[in-house]
Protein backbone atom coordinates (compact mmCIF):
# COMPACT_ATOMS: atom_id res chain seq x y z
CA UNK A 1 0.00 0.00 0.00
CA UNK A 2 2.80 2.42 0.93
CA UNK A 3 4.60 1.65 -2.34
CA UNK A 4 1.41 2.39 -4.32
CA UNK A 5 0.96 5.74 -2.52
CA UNK A 6 4.61 6.66 -3.06
CA UNK A 7 4.34 5.69 -6.74
CA UNK A 8 1.19 7.80 -7.11
CA UNK A 9 2.84 10.80 -5.47
CA UNK A 10 5.93 10.47 -7.68
CA UNK A 11 3.74 10.13 -10.77
CA UNK A 12 1.75 13.25 -9.83
CA UNK A 13 4.98 15.19 -9.19
CA UNK A 14 6.35 14.04 -12.55
CA UNK A 15 3.18 15.26 -14.29
CA UNK A 16 3.36 18.64 -12.50
CA UNK A 17 7.06 19.04 -13.36
CA UNK A 18 6.33 18.03 -16.96
CA UNK A 19 3.54 20.61 -17.26
CA UNK A 20 5.77 23.33 -15.76
CA UNK A 21 8.62 22.47 -18.13
CA UNK A 22 6.23 22.43 -21.09
CA UNK A 23 4.81 25.85 -20.15
CA UNK A 24 8.34 27.21 -19.72
CA UNK A 25 9.30 25.79 -23.12
CA UNK A 26 6.24 27.40 -24.75
CA UNK A 27 7.11 30.70 -23.04
CA UNK A 28 10.68 30.63 -24.37
CA UNK A 29 9.60 29.88 -27.96
CA UNK A 30 6.58 32.19 -27.97
CA UNK A 31 8.09 34.27 -30.77
CA UNK A 32 8.34 31.16 -32.97
CA UNK A 33 4.71 30.31 -32.19
CA UNK A 34 3.69 33.84 -33.18
CA UNK A 35 5.66 33.53 -36.45
CA UNK A 36 3.95 30.23 -37.26
CA UNK A 37 0.51 31.66 -36.41
CA UNK A 38 1.04 34.73 -38.63
CA UNK A 39 2.42 32.54 -41.42
CA UNK A 40 -0.62 30.25 -41.14
CA UNK A 41 -2.97 33.25 -41.45
CA UNK A 42 -1.01 34.50 -44.47
CA UNK A 43 -1.22 31.04 -46.02
CA UNK A 44 -4.99 30.96 -45.49
CA UNK A 45 -5.35 34.42 -47.07
CA UNK A 46 -3.02 33.62 -49.97
CA UNK A 47 -4.49 30.16 -50.62
CA UNK A 48 -7.28 31.38 -53.02
CA UNK A 49 -4.78 33.53 -54.94
CA UNK A 50 -2.37 30.61 -55.34
CA UNK A 51 -5.24 28.42 -56.52
CA UNK A 52 -6.27 31.08 -59.09
CA UNK A 53 -2.73 31.47 -60.42
CA UNK A 54 -2.23 27.70 -60.65
CA UNK A 55 -5.55 26.64 -62.15
CA UNK A 56 -6.70 29.69 -64.09
CA UNK A 57 -3.43 31.18 -65.31
CA UNK A 58 -1.62 27.79 -65.44
CA UNK A 59 1.44 29.04 -63.56
CA UNK A 60 3.76 26.57 -61.77
CA UNK A 61 3.09 26.06 -58.08
CA UNK A 62 6.38 27.60 -56.88
CA UNK A 63 5.95 30.66 -59.14
CA UNK A 64 2.40 31.17 -57.86
CA UNK A 65 3.58 31.01 -54.25
CA UNK A 66 6.45 33.45 -54.90
CA UNK A 67 4.04 35.94 -56.53
CA UNK A 68 1.70 35.78 -53.52
CA UNK A 69 4.58 36.26 -51.07
CA UNK A 70 5.85 39.21 -53.11
CA UNK A 71 2.38 40.76 -52.83
CA UNK A 72 2.49 40.37 -49.05
CA UNK A 73 6.01 41.81 -48.97
CA UNK A 74 4.93 44.79 -51.08
CA UNK A 75 2.10 45.49 -48.62
CA UNK A 76 4.52 45.31 -45.69
CA UNK A 77 7.07 47.61 -47.38
CA UNK A 78 4.25 49.98 -48.36
CA UNK A 79 3.11 50.23 -44.73
CA UNK A 80 6.67 50.95 -43.60
CA UNK A 81 7.08 53.58 -46.31
CA UNK A 82 3.78 55.11 -45.18
CA UNK A 83 4.29 55.19 -41.42
CA UNK A 84 8.03 55.64 -40.82
CA UNK A 85 8.27 59.11 -42.45
CA UNK A 86 5.14 60.18 -40.53
CA UNK A 87 6.60 58.94 -37.21
CA UNK A 88 9.91 60.70 -37.85
CA UNK A 89 8.19 63.94 -38.91
CA UNK A 90 5.84 63.92 -35.93
CA UNK A 91 8.74 63.23 -33.55
CA UNK A 92 10.60 66.24 -34.95
CA UNK A 93 7.46 68.37 -34.74
CA UNK A 94 6.91 67.39 -31.10
CA UNK A 95 10.37 68.66 -30.24
CA UNK A 96 9.56 72.00 -31.89
CA UNK A 97 6.14 72.54 -30.31
CA UNK A 98 5.57 75.98 -28.82
CA UNK A 99 3.90 74.88 -25.59
CA UNK A 100 2.58 78.33 -24.86
CA UNK A 101 0.99 78.63 -28.29
CA UNK A 102 -0.45 75.12 -27.92
CA UNK A 103 -1.89 76.07 -24.53
CA UNK A 104 -3.41 79.23 -26.03
CA UNK A 105 -5.02 77.16 -28.81
CA UNK A 106 -6.49 74.77 -26.24
CA UNK A 107 -7.77 77.68 -24.16
CA UNK A 108 -9.35 79.25 -27.25
CA UNK A 109 -10.94 75.91 -28.20
CA UNK A 110 -12.16 75.51 -24.62
CA UNK A 111 -13.80 78.97 -24.66
CA UNK A 112 -15.44 78.34 -28.03
CA UNK A 113 -16.83 74.95 -26.98
CA UNK A 114 -18.09 76.45 -23.71
CA UNK A 115 -19.87 79.27 -25.54
CA UNK A 116 -21.25 76.91 -28.18
CA UNK A 117 -22.67 74.49 -25.59
CA UNK A 118 -23.72 77.22 -23.15
CA UNK A 119 -21.67 75.70 -20.32
CA UNK A 120 -20.12 77.96 -17.70
CA UNK A 121 -17.25 75.72 -16.51
CA UNK A 122 -15.38 73.52 -18.97
CA UNK A 123 -11.66 73.80 -18.29
CA UNK A 124 -10.04 71.38 -20.74
CA UNK A 125 -6.50 72.51 -20.03
CA UNK A 126 -6.83 72.11 -16.27
CA UNK A 127 -8.52 68.73 -16.71
CA UNK A 128 -5.68 67.48 -18.90
CA UNK A 129 -3.11 68.89 -16.50
CA UNK A 130 -4.63 67.07 -13.53
CA UNK A 131 -4.46 63.65 -15.18
CA UNK A 132 -1.79 61.33 -13.81
CA UNK A 133 -0.46 60.69 -17.31
CA UNK A 134 0.39 64.39 -17.81
CA UNK A 135 1.73 64.87 -14.28
CA UNK A 136 4.10 61.91 -14.61
CA UNK A 137 4.96 62.56 -18.26
CA UNK A 138 8.63 62.60 -19.18
CA UNK A 139 9.77 64.13 -22.47
CA UNK A 140 12.58 61.55 -22.56
CA UNK A 141 9.96 59.04 -23.71
CA UNK A 142 10.18 60.30 -27.31
CA UNK A 143 13.92 59.74 -27.91
CA UNK A 144 13.65 56.47 -25.95
CA UNK A 145 10.82 55.36 -28.19
CA UNK A 146 12.77 56.21 -31.35
CA UNK A 147 15.84 54.33 -30.05
CA UNK A 148 13.68 51.33 -29.23
CA UNK A 149 12.03 51.49 -32.65
CA UNK A 150 15.21 51.58 -34.66
CA UNK A 151 17.01 49.23 -32.26
CA UNK A 152 14.28 46.66 -32.85
CA UNK A 153 14.46 46.84 -36.64
CA UNK A 154 16.85 43.87 -36.68
CA UNK A 155 14.36 41.76 -34.73
CA UNK A 156 11.55 42.93 -37.00
CA UNK A 157 13.40 41.91 -40.16
CA UNK A 158 14.29 38.52 -38.64
CA UNK A 159 10.62 38.04 -37.84
CA UNK A 160 9.53 39.07 -41.34
CA UNK A 161 12.06 36.71 -42.93
CA UNK A 162 10.93 33.85 -40.68
CA UNK A 163 7.25 34.45 -41.46
CA UNK A 164 7.88 34.59 -45.22
CA UNK A 165 10.04 31.45 -45.07
CA UNK A 166 7.37 29.49 -43.15
CA UNK A 167 4.58 30.87 -45.37
CA UNK A 168 6.42 29.72 -48.49
CA UNK A 169 6.35 26.08 -47.43
CA UNK A 170 2.80 26.26 -46.08
CA UNK A 171 1.59 27.67 -49.41
CA UNK A 172 3.71 25.46 -51.67
CA UNK A 173 2.81 22.24 -49.84
CA UNK A 174 -0.84 22.28 -48.75
CA UNK A 175 -0.45 18.94 -46.98
CA UNK A 176 2.47 20.10 -44.80
CA UNK A 177 0.32 21.38 -41.96
CA UNK A 178 -2.03 18.41 -42.30
CA UNK A 179 0.84 15.94 -41.96
CA UNK A 180 2.09 17.84 -38.92
CA UNK A 181 -1.20 17.53 -37.04
CA UNK A 182 -2.12 14.09 -38.38
CA UNK A 183 0.10 12.51 -35.73
CA UNK A 184 -2.57 13.39 -33.15
CA UNK A 185 -5.24 11.28 -34.85
CA UNK A 186 -6.07 7.79 -33.67
CA UNK A 187 -5.18 4.80 -35.81
CA UNK A 188 -7.87 4.17 -38.42
CA UNK A 189 -9.35 7.68 -38.13
CA UNK A 190 -6.94 9.44 -40.47
CA UNK A 191 -9.54 10.03 -43.21
CA UNK A 192 -12.01 11.52 -40.77
CA UNK A 193 -9.26 13.70 -39.34
CA UNK A 194 -8.33 14.90 -42.83
CA UNK A 195 -11.97 15.72 -43.59
CA UNK A 196 -12.30 17.84 -40.45
CA UNK A 197 -8.99 19.58 -41.12
CA UNK A 198 -9.99 20.47 -44.70
CA UNK A 199 -13.32 21.90 -43.54
CA UNK A 200 -11.60 24.05 -40.94
CA UNK A 201 -9.00 25.21 -43.45
CA UNK A 202 -11.62 26.21 -46.03
CA UNK A 203 -13.78 28.09 -43.51
CA UNK A 204 -10.85 29.92 -41.94
CA UNK A 205 -9.48 30.80 -45.37
CA UNK A 206 -12.82 32.34 -46.31
CA UNK A 207 -12.95 34.19 -42.98
CA UNK A 208 -9.48 35.74 -43.23
CA UNK A 209 -9.96 36.65 -46.90
CA UNK A 210 -13.28 38.27 -46.00
CA UNK A 211 -11.69 40.10 -43.06
CA UNK A 212 -8.95 41.43 -45.37
CA UNK A 213 -11.57 42.66 -47.85
CA UNK A 214 -13.50 44.27 -44.98
CA UNK A 215 -10.43 46.22 -43.85
CA UNK A 216 -9.66 47.18 -47.47
CA UNK A 217 -13.18 48.52 -48.09
CA UNK A 218 -13.17 50.51 -44.84
CA UNK A 219 -9.68 51.82 -45.63
CA UNK A 220 -10.87 53.14 -49.00
CA UNK A 221 -14.00 54.72 -47.50
CA UNK A 222 -12.09 56.34 -44.63
CA UNK A 223 -9.38 57.63 -46.96
CA UNK A 224 -11.92 59.30 -49.22
CA UNK A 225 -13.68 60.80 -46.21
CA UNK A 226 -10.50 62.21 -44.62
CA UNK A 227 -9.11 63.52 -47.92
CA UNK A 228 -12.35 65.36 -48.71
CA UNK A 229 -12.28 67.15 -45.35
CA UNK A 230 -8.53 67.82 -45.47
CA UNK A 231 -7.45 65.91 -42.36
CA UNK A 232 -3.66 65.59 -41.99
CA UNK A 233 -2.09 62.21 -42.93
CA UNK A 234 -5.40 60.77 -44.23
CA UNK A 235 -3.98 57.49 -45.56
CA UNK A 236 -2.21 56.56 -42.32
CA UNK A 237 -5.21 57.53 -40.17
CA UNK A 238 -7.58 55.63 -42.47
CA UNK A 239 -5.43 52.50 -42.26
CA UNK A 240 -5.23 52.65 -38.44
CA UNK A 241 -8.99 53.16 -38.09
CA UNK A 242 -9.76 50.39 -40.60
CA UNK A 243 -7.31 47.97 -38.98
CA UNK A 244 -8.92 48.53 -35.57
CA UNK A 245 -12.00 46.76 -36.95
CA UNK A 246 -10.27 43.41 -36.39
CA UNK A 247 -11.41 43.91 -32.78
CA UNK A 248 -15.18 43.33 -33.00
CA UNK A 249 -17.50 46.02 -31.59
CA UNK A 250 -14.78 47.83 -29.58
CA UNK A 251 -12.56 48.49 -32.63
CA UNK A 252 -15.06 50.74 -34.47
CA UNK A 253 -15.72 52.66 -31.25
CA UNK A 254 -12.02 53.44 -30.70
CA UNK A 255 -11.61 54.20 -34.40
CA UNK A 256 -14.40 56.79 -34.18
CA UNK A 257 -12.80 58.42 -31.13
CA UNK A 258 -9.43 58.55 -32.93
CA UNK A 259 -11.04 60.12 -35.98
CA UNK A 260 -12.63 62.82 -33.82
CA UNK A 261 -9.28 63.61 -32.18
CA UNK A 262 -7.47 63.76 -35.54
CA UNK A 263 -10.12 66.08 -37.02
CA UNK A 264 -9.77 68.44 -34.02
CA UNK A 265 -5.95 68.33 -34.07
CA UNK A 266 -5.90 69.05 -37.82
CA UNK A 267 -8.01 72.18 -37.26
CA UNK A 268 -6.60 73.31 -33.92
CA UNK A 269 -6.68 77.11 -33.79
CA UNK A 270 -9.69 77.41 -36.13
CA UNK A 271 -13.09 78.65 -34.99
CA UNK A 272 -15.04 75.84 -33.30
CA UNK A 273 -18.59 76.76 -34.30
CA UNK A 274 -17.88 77.61 -37.95
CA UNK A 275 -15.02 75.20 -38.80
CA UNK A 276 -14.33 72.42 -36.27
CA UNK A 277 -17.88 71.48 -35.29
CA UNK A 278 -19.27 71.32 -38.89
CA UNK A 279 -16.30 69.18 -39.96
CA UNK A 280 -16.82 66.90 -36.99
CA UNK A 281 -20.47 66.47 -37.98
CA UNK A 282 -19.61 65.75 -41.62
CA UNK A 283 -16.74 63.38 -40.84
CA UNK A 284 -18.67 61.44 -38.21
CA UNK A 285 -21.71 61.25 -40.51
CA UNK A 286 -19.47 59.76 -43.20
CA UNK A 287 -17.95 57.45 -40.61
CA UNK A 288 -21.43 56.32 -39.57
CA UNK A 289 -22.34 55.59 -43.21
CA UNK A 290 -19.14 53.55 -43.62
CA UNK A 291 -20.02 51.56 -40.48
CA UNK A 292 -23.54 50.92 -41.80
CA UNK A 293 -22.07 49.59 -45.04
CA UNK A 294 -19.72 47.40 -43.02
CA UNK A 295 -22.40 46.13 -40.62
CA UNK A 296 -25.12 45.41 -43.18
CA UNK A 297 -23.06 44.35 -46.21
CA UNK A 298 -19.50 43.35 -45.30
CA UNK A 299 -20.02 41.52 -42.01
CA UNK A 300 -23.00 39.38 -43.11
CA UNK A 301 -20.95 38.22 -46.09
CA UNK A 302 -17.94 37.44 -43.89
CA UNK A 303 -19.57 35.89 -40.83
CA UNK A 304 -22.63 34.42 -42.50
CA UNK A 305 -21.14 32.78 -45.59
CA UNK A 306 -17.57 32.20 -44.47
CA UNK A 307 -17.90 30.74 -40.98
CA UNK A 308 -21.59 29.77 -41.41
CA UNK A 309 -22.72 31.17 -38.06
CA UNK A 310 -25.70 33.29 -37.05
CA UNK A 311 -24.92 36.93 -36.07
CA UNK A 312 -26.38 36.37 -32.58
CA UNK A 313 -24.20 33.30 -32.19
CA UNK A 314 -21.13 35.32 -33.20
CA UNK A 315 -22.05 38.16 -30.83
CA UNK A 316 -22.36 35.83 -27.83
CA UNK A 317 -19.06 34.07 -28.61
CA UNK A 318 -17.20 37.38 -28.97
CA UNK A 319 -18.79 38.69 -25.74
CA UNK A 320 -17.79 35.58 -23.77
CA UNK A 321 -14.26 35.56 -25.22
CA UNK A 322 -13.87 39.26 -24.40
CA UNK A 323 -14.93 38.72 -20.80
CA UNK A 324 -12.54 35.77 -20.40
CA UNK A 325 -9.50 36.89 -22.40
CA UNK A 326 -9.99 40.63 -23.05
CA UNK A 327 -9.13 42.08 -26.48
CA UNK A 328 -6.99 39.12 -27.62
CA UNK A 329 -9.93 36.83 -26.93
CA UNK A 330 -12.23 38.99 -29.04
CA UNK A 331 -9.79 38.88 -31.96
CA UNK A 332 -9.28 35.10 -31.99
CA UNK A 333 -12.83 34.21 -30.88
CA UNK A 334 -14.31 33.60 -34.33
CA UNK A 335 -11.44 31.48 -35.80
CA UNK A 336 -11.21 29.35 -32.66
CA UNK A 337 -14.98 28.95 -32.42
CA UNK A 338 -15.14 27.97 -36.10
CA UNK A 339 -12.58 25.20 -35.58
CA UNK A 340 -14.32 23.95 -32.41
CA UNK A 341 -17.70 24.04 -34.14
CA UNK A 342 -16.49 21.90 -37.04
CA UNK A 343 -14.87 19.36 -34.68
CA UNK A 344 -17.97 19.23 -32.46
CA UNK A 345 -20.27 18.84 -35.44
CA UNK A 346 -18.20 15.96 -36.78
CA UNK A 347 -18.11 14.24 -33.38
CA UNK A 348 -21.83 14.77 -32.83
CA UNK A 349 -22.70 13.39 -36.27
CA UNK A 350 -20.73 10.23 -35.49
CA UNK A 351 -22.50 9.97 -32.12
CA UNK A 352 -25.88 10.19 -33.86
CA UNK A 353 -24.88 7.46 -36.32
CA UNK A 354 -23.72 5.15 -33.53
CA UNK A 355 -26.87 5.83 -31.54
CA UNK A 356 -29.07 5.09 -34.57
CA UNK A 357 -27.25 1.82 -35.27
CA UNK A 358 -27.53 0.81 -31.61
CA UNK A 359 -31.26 1.58 -31.60
CA UNK A 360 -31.82 -0.36 -34.83
CA UNK A 361 -30.02 -3.37 -33.41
Amino acid sequence: MSKSIAYGILKALAVVVGVILFCYFIYKIQSVIIYVAIAAVMALIGRPIVWFLKHKLRLPNRISVIIVLLLFLCVFVGLIALFVPIIITQSENIGQIDLQAFKNDLNALNSQIREFLGVEQLDIVEGIRQTSMVQNFDLQVFPDFMNMLFGGLGTIFIGVFSIIFISFFLLSDSSLMLNSVLVFSNYGEEERFKRVFEKIKVLLSRYFVGLTLQILVLFILYTILLVVFEVDNPIAIAFICAFLNIVPYLGPLFAGILMILFVISSNLGADFSSVIFPRLVYVMSGYGIAQLIDNFINQPLIFGKSVKSHPLEIFLIILIAGLLFNVIGMIVAIPVYTAIKVIAKEAFSEYKIVRKLTRDL
